[in-house]
């Protein structure tokens, strides 16, 4: 069994810093491993029209089709590849393309409900939460839409109070509970990184 992919799951709020602790593992073993977002899963929904897919509750559970990332993880957990959709924030459907992902011997895995499903949570064998206090959050989802998205002030606003807060406070913050390590600080954190990177290491048999 040594050989059987870990997978490390990283959650958290909106804008806390989930994606930036990824992406800065990601950035350290480059090759070495898999990354995929539960973002990249979002039900496509071609029977809506955009005003219709604006109005969807994308903070929901069944916003996501989080069968469908279970099937990968266990087909990657196979030495299988898998075709991952790409989701477009702007249009709010799927890309006519999709991207293949390599299994590999760690595979992390990221989103703010990925520790709220309990069949994808038992696939972790290491769940991180990275913490952020909803102010900071707020501010950083807000830069975030207005430069990446093509958001208004208003509407991040309107999301925000409308499905966004009350989402996390149902599902997203209760999932604490079930995290191996709480990351205080966002995705910054470097002792937290560091800690990381030890047990990465550990399991692809790098020394330092």
């Amino acid at each position: 069994m040594e050989n059987v992919p870990i997978i490390i799951g990283i959650a958290g709020g909106t804008a806390s810093g989930k994606s930036t602790f990824a992406r800065n593992i990601d950035l350290k073993y480059k090759d070495k491993l898999t990354i995929l977002s539960h973002d990249y899963y979002y039900k496509d929904r071609p029977d809506l029209t955009f005003e219709e897919r604006t109005k969807i509750n994308y903070d929901h559970p069944n916003a996501f089709d989080t069968d469908l990332l279970i099937e990968h993880l266990k087909l990657l957990k196979q030495g299988k590849s898998i075709e991952h959709p790409i989701y477009s924030y702007t249009t709010h459907s799927r890309e006519n393309y999709t991207e293949i992902s390599n299994p590999s011997r760690v595979i992390i895995v990221e989103g703010i409900l990925i520790f709220e499903n309990k069949e994808l949570r038992d696939l972790m064998d290491i769940k991180i939460f990275i913490d952020a206090d909803s102010d900071t959050r707020l501010s950083r989802r807000i830069v975030r839409d207005v430069e990446d998205r093509g958001r208004s002030l208003a509407n991040i606003l309107e999301q925000y109070f409308t499905t966004v807060k009350p989402m996390h406070e149902q599902f997203v913050e209760p999932s604490k509970k079930f995290a191996d390590i709480i990351v205080p600080q966002g995705g910054e954190n470097t002792v937290a990184l560091n800690m990381v990177f030890e047990q990465i290491n550990s399991i692809l048999g790098i020394k330092q």
